[in-house]
């Protein structure tokens, strides 16, 4: 018996025992990962930059807060989601109970990517616990500095008898996919992805696989180009553009890409300064293959922005490419990287078209002022996501379901308790109506303010920013507090002495640049509506 089968039917033992059904047993393992995420912060940090040069914040706001989130969210509702669901019943079972019972798969198999090795690995596992199953995870060896962290430090925190952190390459991970799983949850390439299937199906195991795709980004020519230029430089170039949801290409007019391409020139300036390779809020590319595929992707069409490359430290600028054509290479594959390709179409019906031409994507882009704009490529698409006026900001909802469909998703993740609960059909992620989001949020709760403090709306004419900090103060998820900044005038000084400088605190847009409400729309220039 190999080690993998061993291991495997060990935790089938545990569970078939019954030991992670109870609700308490199951509070007691979540309570134990937010331990690790907060006592080994430092380490997760340490261990991203190591890897892919990963700057602090977006690790923060990327790895540990969604995971944070995610967590809270689930033991906030982890009493609701266990309960049976009692349905209507015909005139001939008045007498009779019927109802649906949540019941765990089993023993699941989780296998990770390299691009959010944190994220993505402990997210489905927080909704495999939930739901009752022993776990055997697999991080990416790619990310080698947070495979190790995970592999040596993890199991100390959540019981061995149902959890197993499982360290592999290639080989080894076909030889683990040979044994029986109930579930498997698969983060990674279209190509592996099969792979994954293939071996699935030889035991009929249901799979969620998490593939991405190609991400297209309407833009016309009703908007404002300065927050669309940031918008779509900050979904785009986030994590140097390794991010399954970020914008791939963009369609807009050729009047639309000039204005367009001055906005981005100053977007990507405000945000990484005048040599982004001097940056301390850019990453690097993963590893020496994947710099090798994104550097070739370089020679598509004619560089607009950037293009400037350091084998050395795997350094590729933010780019943009104009002129490319529909069969160049940067239009075959999912880019994964830091480059924007920007294709001219004619008319918002010759954009639909060039869309529903391709694969499905994970999440189709559009900005316009014209909510019939929106609503005509919502209704007219096909997506996993669908996000207006804004990029990536869906995936930070636990509200919202995330998957995909044909090529980018072939399953469903249902945030709460994937990937264990009943997956009742096929849902689209929309942030909001038309996918257009309020002009006032409601303000993060402050590090100073009691916990009983009702926080209170943003005004608006501030932005928040997530300030790093020397000695940050207990505020979960994030090294520092928030702090409200004017839109316009000399900052003013940080509001404790834990918030660091503001200079180092543009990453993410400000609410101006994230929520605008054209003042002046204009006419609306879809014919016919």
């Amino acid at each position: 018996m190999s080690a993998h089968t061993e291991l495997v039917s060990r935790l089938r033992a545990a569970w078939l025992s019954g030991k992670t059904r109870p609700m308490e047993y199951r509070v007691a393992q979540l309570e134990a990962l937010g331990r690790f995420l907060d006592e080994k912060k430092q380490d997760i940090l340490d261990a991203t930059a190591l890897d892919m040069g990963k700057p602090p914040f977006e690790v923060e706001l990327s790895e540990i807060s969604i995971c944070r989130s995610e967590l809270n969210h689930t033991l906030n509702n982890l009493g609701t989601w266990m309960k049976d669901k009692h349905v209507e019943k015909n005139w001939a079972t008045q007498l009779d109970s019927a109802f649906i019972h949540k019941d765990p798969y089993g023993v699941v198999l989780i296998i990770g990517p390299w691009n959010y090795p944190i994220n993505l690995l402990l997210v489905p596992l927080i909704g495999a616990i939930a739901a009752g199953n022993c776990v055997v995870m697999k991080p990416s060896e790619i990310s080698r500095n947070v495979e190790r962290l995970v592999a040596e430090t993890l199991p100390r925190y959540l019981d061995k008898d149902c959890f197993a952190v499982v360290t592999a390459g290639t080989e080894e991970t076909t030889r683990l996919l040979e044994n029986k799983f109930d579930y498997i949850f698969f983060t990674g390439s279209p190509s592996v992805g099969r792979i994954v299937m293939t071996a699935a199906a030889k035991h009929l195991t249901p799979v969620t696989l998490e593939l991405g795709g190609k991400n297209p980004c309407y833009v016309s020519d009703t908007c404002n180009v300065q927050n669309v230029a940031r918008r779509v430089a900050w979904g785009r170039f986030f994590n140097a553009g390794q991010t399954c949801v970020a914008p791939d290409y963009v369609l807009c007019s050729l009047e639309m890409q000039e204005k367009l391409l001055v906005a981005l020139r100053e977007a990507i300036t405000e945000f990484y300064g005048p040599n982004p390779q001097e940056s301390p809020d850019f990453a690097r590319i993963v590893g020496d293959k994947h710099f090798q595929r994104v550097q070739a992707l370089l020679r598509s069409g004619r560089v607009a922005i950037g293009g400037q490359t350091d084998a050395q430290t795997r350094y590729i600028a933010p780019t943009v490419l104009v002129d490319v054509q529909q069969d160049d290479p940067v239009m075959q594959e999912e880019i994964f990287g830091p480059i924007l390709p920007i294709l001219t179409v004619t008319s918002l019906d010759d954009a639909i078209a060039f869309i529903n031409a391709r694969e499905r994507p994970l999440a189709i882009y559009v900005f316009s002022s014209c909510k019939k704009v929106v609503n005509q490529v919502l209704e007219k698409t096909s997506s996993g996501g669908f996000c207006a006026n804004d990029t990536i900001m869906h995936m930070t909802l636990t509200s919202l379901p995330f998957g995909g469909i044909g090529t980018s998703i072939p399953g469903n993740k249902v945030l709460q308790g994937s990937p264990a609960h009943r997956r009742q059909g096929k849902t689209r992620a929309l942030p909001a109506v038309g996918g257009i989001l309020p002009r006032v949020l409601p303000a993060l709760p402050s590090p100073t303010t009691p916990p009983t403090a009702a926080p209170e709306p943003l005004p608006r004419d501030c932005a928040w920013y997530l300030c790093p900090s020397a000695d940050p103060p207990a505020f979960s998820g994030w090294a520092g507090g928030p702090s409200l900044v004017p839109m316009s005038g000399p900052p003013p000084p940080p509001p404790s002495p834990g918030v660091g400088p503001l200079a180092r605190c543009r990453l993410i847009p400000p609410l101006e640049f994230r929520l605008p409400v054209p003042t002046s729309p204009g006419p609306c220039p879809v014919p016919g509506l």
